[in-house]
């Protein structure tokens, strides 16, 4: 008999991204290529919740049949009374599993950008730092379909364009750092998966609480959205970012090969060619000028890009357009210069 039908879906997941990670090793980052590689070294980033706990448990049973070693890391990121007894618990779970190296990972949470985001970029450094250490090949993590529908709909309430629709991607990071192996898996396939295998789980109140956005929009905007429309907004949704995510990759190659046609020979950007380029790949070409100019990604919204879009299609002799991370964009002599100032 074969193991529960949860189970068998999170594992067969979990093995087609240990099995990609094979085909294309490469060196670990910063790292030369040995003549013989050893076998890699996969981490699975779990907090506990039902989703990384399922994650840990297929990487734990799939690694070793594949010659992969797996290890864990938790990251506590001090935001609740007990947070550090938590995550010792968690690695205790993870050793239990046969994962090794395990750690926890303390962080401190800044305030920039509201505390979702705030935690998430502590945590990120925090894996990457991990993984650096580690010499880790990938580091899995546990978002599942729900959790793209979600991040789907955050990017259509903020404006942001086809990209902020594109959800997370299955590879990101670093040289492919971070795998999501669950993004084609709805939350309550994990959950079943530990309840079969009886494996303890934790729920982060955070997931309840109304002050953060997409608790909020995981209990009350979805389900809404669902009583409105019917069965299948999520999966609707999951499909969504992945067309955005293809159309917004074609679209930024485009800007890509767009961008070396409209500066002059001292690397400044002609309006003129600017103007006659479509305005989503100009959009592009003025984002990417903006980021390389010192604006920090994460800060730089539609509304920014707009404004510079206006030096180009809308000129009136208008002033500088200030942008986050001090830097500014203005236009001289039929050419525009962003850097900052």
């Amino acid at each position: 008999m074969g193991p529960h039908p949860a189970v068998a879906a999170i594992r067969l997941a979990v093995r087609r991204v240990l099995n990609d990670i094979l085909d294309h090793p490469g060196p670990a980052p910063g790292r030369p290529a040995p003549e013989r590689p050893p076998s890699p070294l996969v981490l699975v980033a779990c907090s506990g919740g039902a989703d990384s706990v399922a994650l840990a448990s297929a990487l734990a049973f799939e690694a070793p049949r594949l010659g992969i070693r797996a290890g864990g890391v938790t990251v506590d990121h001090g935001l609740q009374a007990g947070s550090d007894r938590r995550a010792a618990e968690v690695v205790l779970r993870l050793r239990e599993l046969g994962l090794d190296p395990v750690e926890s990972l303390a962080v401190t949470v800044g305030r920039g950008g509201g505390p979702e985001a705030a935690a998430r970029d502590a945590r990120y450094a925090a894996l990457d730092a991990a993984a650096e250490r580690h010499g880790a090949a990938a580091v899995l993590l546990g978002h599942t379909r729900d959790d793209q529908a979600e991040t789907v709909l955050l990017g259509l309430a903020r404006g942001s364009g086809i990209r902020s629709l594109s959800g997370m991607a299955a590879v990101s990071g670093a040289d492919g750092r971070y795998r999501r192996p669950f993004l084609q898996l709805d939350r309550q396939t994990a959950r079943k998966a530990c309840m079969v295998q009886s494996l303890p789980v934790w729920d982060d109140p955070h997931n309840t609480d109304p002050a953060y956005t997409r608790s909020r929009l995981r209990h009350e905007g979805l389900p809404a959205l669902e009583k409105a429309l019917g069965k299948g907004v999520v999966e609707a949704l999951a499909r969504t970012a992945q067309l955005s995510r293809d159309d917004a990759d074609a679209l930024d190659a485009w800007a890509g090969r767009a961008e070396a046609g409209v500066r002059d020979a001292d690397g400044r950007l002609e309006c003129a060619g600017l103007h006659a380029l479509p305005p989503a790949v100009r959009r592009r070409v003025l984002r990417r000028a903006a980021i390389d100019a010192g604006a920090p990604a994460g800060s730089l919204f539609a509304r920014h890009i707009e404004e510079i879009d206006r030096l180009i299609t809308g000129w009136r002799g208008q002033g500088a357009i200030n942008l986050p991370g001090r830097v500014v964009a203005r236009r001289q002599g039929g050419r525009l210069v962003i850097r900052q100032g």
